[in-house]
């Protein structure tokens, strides 16, 4: 028997930098290994209700095949004997939107598009779900991330699953199609089994941009702009203050590239939360993470006793 992922989701693009994104929330366990598929430059996918796994997979090698969004979800439902138990949306690396809601889903049941998305939802327990979605994706400013989360929240505070909840997922792709999508995929959020998916998924979100705030100091140092690195590092350390790895891995990279008054203090803090963190240090250089330069690894070391 093919999984009863009764769900409601968003597939999206933004058109200020052609992200692609798929967001989903279901009360069934671990939705994203079945749901959500997104490429860059190529489209993201939902795929729910009685689902049929195959549609993501094979809609994006459609996609990349040439065809739209609606030529693709047509070849697709032509071959599926149970499409109207399907639910299914797609959006491509234009902006085009296909979605098909069959009529054997279970009520409420229903979907809703808009320029460059597309709302779908079923088992719900109100039928002003996907609407509620809408409106919240089209008026919600910032990022695509942000936006589909805004839109899932929607649906949840309209009723949502009339089951309950459970789990919840997030991809966004960003860049050009290439023949290594997997280094285009900018978001990669999953909550597989909690009481409150949503309110985790938003957590997940905050320290993923955590971290990108750090990779983006680390770049900005690599280019002598010491002055920009400190605004992402501090960005970042704001966004997930209770994990001590990131500022520990900013120190370093400050150290190493000769900061090291701006990064002793932040050493300091960092071993007095975990004085491990000073044996990770010690480990770096004989894997290259770190100058082999004694008077420099000592002076650093001082912060354990300071």
């Amino acid at each position: 028997m093919q999984p009863f992922l009764h769900t409601y989701s968003i597939v999206a693009r933004d058109e200020k930098n052609g992200q692609l994104g798929v967001a989903v929330q279901s009360h069934w366990f671990n939705v994203g290994a079945m749901c959500p598929w997104v490429e860059a430059g190529v489209g993201a996918i939902a795929t729910q209700s009685m689902v049929k796994v195959s549609y993501g997979p094979q809609g994006l090698n459609l996609l990349r095949s040439g065809k739209n969004a609606q030529q693709a979800l047509e070849i697709m439902l032509a071959q599926d004997a149970e499409k109207e138990s399907r639910q299914v949306a797609i959006v491509d690396s234009t902006g085009g939107i296909a979605v098909h809601t069959g009529k054997r889903c279970i009520a409420e049941a229903g979907h809703l598009t808009g320029d460059g998305f597309s709302v779908q939802a079923n088992m719900m327990k109100n039928n002003t779900v996907w609407s509620a979605m809408a409106n919240a994706f089209q008026q919600t400013c910032g990022d695509l991330a942000k936006r589909m989360l805004a839109a899932l929240q929607a649906a949840q505070a309209e009723g949502g699953d009339i089951r309950g909840k459970q789990s919840a997922a997030m991809l966004v792709a960003e860049g050009p199609r290439t023949e290594e999508p997997y280094e285009h995929i900018l978001i990669d959020l999953r909550v597989d089994d909690h009481e409150e998916p949503l309110v985790e998924l938003a957590r997940l979100l905050y320290i993923d941009r955590a971290y990108g705030f750090m990779n983006a100091g680390d770049e900005l140092l690599s280019k002598g702009d010491l002055e920009g690195a400190m605004q992402q590092y501090t960005q970042g350390a704001q966004l997930a203050p209770h994990i001590d790895e990131l500022p520990f891995w900013q120190a370093a990279t400050l150290a190493e590239n000769g900061h090291l008054e701006e990064a002793l203090p932040i050493f300091n803090a960092v071993f007095k939360a975990n004085p491990d963190w000073a044996v990770v240090l010690q480990r770096l250089p004989a894997a290259g993470l770190f100058p082999d330069d004694i008077v420099l690894m000592n002076t650093i070391l001082q912060e354990l006793e300071n």
